[in-house]
This record gives C-alpha cells, sequence and structure tokens, in this order.
C-alpha cells in the first residue's frame, strides 16, 4: 500500500470502525501533543487507553495507564503510536501478540516504519503513518476547515466558534 496518501474512505472506514485505542506514548503533561490527542478523542467517545511504562498505574484524564500494550485487560481496536519511528517495530511485534489483534496501527505525524507497516499489513492490520487521528476526524467531520487544514498552520489552541452550520461527527462518504 501506498502510505504517502491516504484516501478519505481509507481514514474514514477505520475511525468509523474503531471503539478502542491504545496509546503509547501517551503524556501527563497537558502541553504536550499526545495529551490533547488523548483528550479529543475521548470526547469523541472513543475508549483510550494511555500506555507509558513510567506513568503505569496512575491515570491521564482518568484513564488509568497501563505499562505496556499486554497489560490492557481488553480488545484494542487501533493502536496508536507517538513514539520515535525507530520505536515502531518493537510496538507493532507486541500488537501482534495480543488476542484478539487490533485492527489498525497508526503512527502519529512524523513516525514511519516502513518494514513495521508491511509486518503489519501480512497479518491483516490497516496501517496509517504520518497522521493523526485527531486531524483526521476534525477534517472529516468538519470541525477542520479545508483551509485551515492546507494553510500550514496547525495549533493546538482551541477554535472559536462562529455562526453557521457545525458537523459533530464522521460524515461516510
Amino acid at each position: 500500500m501506498n502510505h504517502d496518501t491516504y484516501s478519505q474512505d481509507y481514514i474514514s472506514g477505520i475511525l468509523n470502525s474503531v471503539r478502542t485505542i491504545a496509546m503509547v506514548g501517551a503524556s501527563a503533561n497537558d502541553v504536550r501533543p499526545s495529551f490533547f490527542v488523548l483528550k479529543y478523542l475521548i470526547a469523541k467517545g472513543f475508549t483510550v487507553y494511555p500506555v507509558n511504562p513510567g506513568q503505569a498505574g496512575k491515570e491521564i484524564l482518568g484513564q488509568r495507564v497501563y505499562a505496556r500494550l499486554s497489560d490492557i485487560p481488553h480488545p484494542i481496536d487501533m493502536v496508536d503510536i507517538f513514539r520515535a519511528s525507530d520505536a515502531v517495530p518493537a510496538i507493532v511485534d507486541e500488537a501482534l501478540t495480543l488476542d484478539p489483534l487490533p485492527k489498525v496501527i497508526w503512527m502519529q505525524l512524523g513516525v514511519r516504519n516502513e518494514e513495521a507497516a508491511a509486518k503489519a499489513e501480512a497479518a491483516g492490520l490497516k496501517v496509517v503513518m504520518n497522521r493523526c487521528p485527531k486531524i483526521e476526524y476534525g477534517k472529516l467531520s468538519g470541525e477542520i476547515g479545508w483551509n485551515g487544514v492546507h494553510s500550514g498552520v496547525i495549533s493546538s489552541k482551541k477554535p472559536i466558534l462562529r455562526g453557521g452550520f457545525q458537523s459533530f461527527g464522521i460524515r461516510p462518504k
């Protein structure tokens, strides 16, 4: 699969099919991207399990933190990776030992590992690289306007809601 571009159907199909997400590299620091992505996904109704060995047993945003994927006592639909690209193979290897297998391996912005992606796909998982589910959900739901996404400016600042039509949820094609 070409991981440089993804169709709207591919991304919306993933985001419409997953309900549980393990976020590897979740941070308790409220200025870190993984923190506000975790907060956003919870607000959208996803069940998110933070994975961070340094925070294991504690809570982030009311969610118990696990040391590793295999410690999560529930099936996981998607593994969202907030770690450096060279950490991805070990995370994918661990994900492939889970029973049942997750449906998706999602690598955050700037995270790519072609070999790990190929291994996950060979096992039947969908893979997304160098994308953020928060941004993709926002684009597909209409929360992020076309001009804002393509302006070259991505910000964690909360937008000012203006009058007009607001769409919540992902619109299937």
